[in-house]
């Protein structure tokens, strides 16, 4: 029945097309929008990964029949037009997070596509395989027109809804988590260690894994050995890993990020870098002394033994510590070094250092520079900032300074020759 039907529909198409004249307008007798989405470019993702969906719309309904003949007005719309596109993308079951909130896409024409863009997010714990994301299509068509005279017509719009599988595939990956991260003697302008237990908690296997430390964009930790080769590196297994880092000397006490990612050889043979993970180090501050002792004082022209304390203000201990004094004009010194062994933060050592001062020297406060060349925990030599050793010169006092100026003693000497001489005198006239 069905068949003799369109039969009977085609051969009264064919009559209008012969004998309709070349003013006639077309009327379509069925038709509507048929539509299917799909992602343009891969459907491959990453856990932890931001993608951009280009999410192509594509309307593949068709207007089978119509008919010509004068006295139709020919439709503004067509019954196969898809019009006032609203396009949203929901996660469903899929492990993804939908950033972009509904689009209007406009009118598409059968046979035409169009084009919306969603950014998602996908988890960091999503586990590999194939998803389902629901693309809802809410969008109005012309169901049928209903023609008065020869110059009116009215449409009849119909607003449906359709929902449309669009499948991802999110690939199996080594995902790590730092489960813990400890500084080993790291401070402030030196160098130490970074111990590191990682977990992967993806779903890939890798091989040949090579776990590295990235220094994060201007952090002042600075990697010396970045790489450590742990080999076969399964889901769900944890690594304990160990590296030589540095620290910046412009740094202050405080934590700051380091990078950590994977690069391994996945099942397929290729070698893929995971997505980094990134983790705070504490980092201790700048190991530095200060001078804590009274102001040695020393008198022009004498020569002294002085004493300068020496106080570790530093986070940690510094070994064969040596102390220096650097001694210029008007001061001299024969020992200007002086050992100072091992110092702990807060603890103090003395230095002895033999110094002379000329005997033209002003009588005023002066400071000799100092530092002290020490070792840290991984033997490496360092220099500290130099400090202020200060000095009083001052004026002798009593029978010194009497004894130390040259115009009291000629007179004291002159004297004392006349006195001598007097007695002399004496003597041989009393005889």
């Amino acid at each position: 029945m069905y068949s003799i039907r369109k039969q009977i529909i085609v051969f009264s198409v064919l009559f209008i097309l012969l004998v309709a004249p070349a003013s006639a307008g077309t009327k379509y007798m069925s038709g509507s929008p048929q539509l299917s989405a799909y992602i343009s470019g891969t459907n491959e993702f990453s856990p932890g990964s931001d993608a951009t969906l280009s999410l192509v719309i594509e309307n593949s309904g068709l207007n089978e029949f119509k008919m010509i003949q004068s006295g139709f007005i020919d439709r503004e719309d067509l019954p196969n037009t898809a019009k006032l596109l609203m396009v949203s993308l929901s996660a469903g079951n899929a492990p993804i997070i939908v950033k972009s909130d509904p689009q209007m896409a406009g009118d598409l024409k059968g046979g035409s596509t169009v084009t919306s863009t969603f950014h998602v997010k996908i988890l960091s714990d999503a586990r590999s395989g194939t998803y389902i994301l629901p693309v809802n299509i809410d969008y109005t068509y012309l169901e049928f027109a209903e023609q008065y005279g020869t110059d009116a017509i009215q449409y009849y719009y119909k607003t449906t809804n359709a929902s449309v599988p669009l499948p991802i595939k999110i690939k199996p990956d080594i995902s790590i988590d730092v489960l813990t991260a400890q500084s080993d003697h790291l401070n402030v302008g030196t160098e130490g260690y970074l111990n590191l237990k990682i977990k992967n908690s993806g779903y890939e296997d890798g091989t040949k894994a090579v776990v590295k430390v990235i220094r994060n964009g201007n952090s002042p930790i600075i990697p010396t050995d970045s790489s450590v080769y742990v080999g076969d590196f399964p889901s769900g297994s944890t690594v304990d890993c160990r590296y030589k880092v540095s620290v910046a000397k412009d740094a202050e006490r405080s934590t700051y990020p380091v990078d950590v990612a994977v690069v391994y050889e996945n099942k397929d043979g290729d070698t893929v870098t995971s997505r980094s993970d990134t983790i705070g180090i504490p980092v201790g501050g700048k190991i530095n002394f200060a001078i804590i002792s009274a102001p040695a004082e020393l008198n022009p022209g004498n020569k002294k033994v002085i004493t300068v304390e020496y106080k570790n203000t530093g986070d940690t201990t510094v070994y064969s510590a040596q102390g220096r004094i650097s001694a210029v004009n008007p001061f001299t010194s024969n020992d200007d070094i002086a050992y100072l062994g091992e110092i702990k933060p807060g603890e103090s050592a003395i230095a002895s250092y033999e110094v002379s001062v000329d005997r033209a020297a002003t009588i005023k406060e002066y400071g000799l520079d100092s530092e002290i060349r020490y070792r840290d925990a991984l033997d490496n030599s360092y220099i500290s900032d130099t400090m202020k050793v200060r000095v009083n010169v001052t004026a002798q006092t009593g029978i010194s300074a009497i004894l130390s100026n040259p115009i009291m003693m000629s007179v004291i000497i002159a004297v004392i020759v006349g006195i001598g001489y007097a007695i002399y005198k004496f003597r041989k006239k009393g005889n």
